[in-house]
């Protein structure tokens, strides 16, 4: 299980589609995590970026990734289980192919939301 931690501050961005979530070297990517979102979404998807391989059981996030993720993007025929809590507790949500370009705008709860709230994860696909 290898995660990739690749830095790319400052950089305006959109979000990539599922399809496109394959490196340059031709393996598949599960999804990818980023650390900033913006209001614009055109912007958002930037920042630093967590890369999630197929079959990842992360109970604890790499360190510096617990509560971080403001944006992320799941692959085609892939899904994304994510906890509010290390070692898988808390609340959960599934996420399937496809982009999300603002976490503040996913539904945590009756008052919170998933932005900087993911701290565990399960990629499958």
């Amino acid at each position: 299980l290898v995660l990739a931690l690749l830095g790319s501050r400052g950089v305006v961005a959109q979000c990539p589609s599922p399809a496109e979530l394959r490196p340059t070297n031709g393996t598949r990517v599960c999804a990818l995590l980023y650390a900033d979102n913006s209001p614009y979404y055109d912007q958002c998807c930037a920042g630093d970026v967590l890369q999630v391989p197929p079959g990842a059981d992360l109970p604890y996030l790499p360190r510096g990734w617990a509560g971080r993720a403001s944006s992320l993007v799941v692959g085609t025929r892939c899904e994304l289980t994510v906890w509010s809590r290390r070692a898988k507790g808390g609340k959960t949500r599934r996420f399937t192919a496809g982009a999300v370009p603002r976490l503040q705008e996913v539904k945590r709860g009756l008052f919170g939301d998933w932005n900087d709230a993911i701290r565990a994860l399960y990629c499958t696909c």
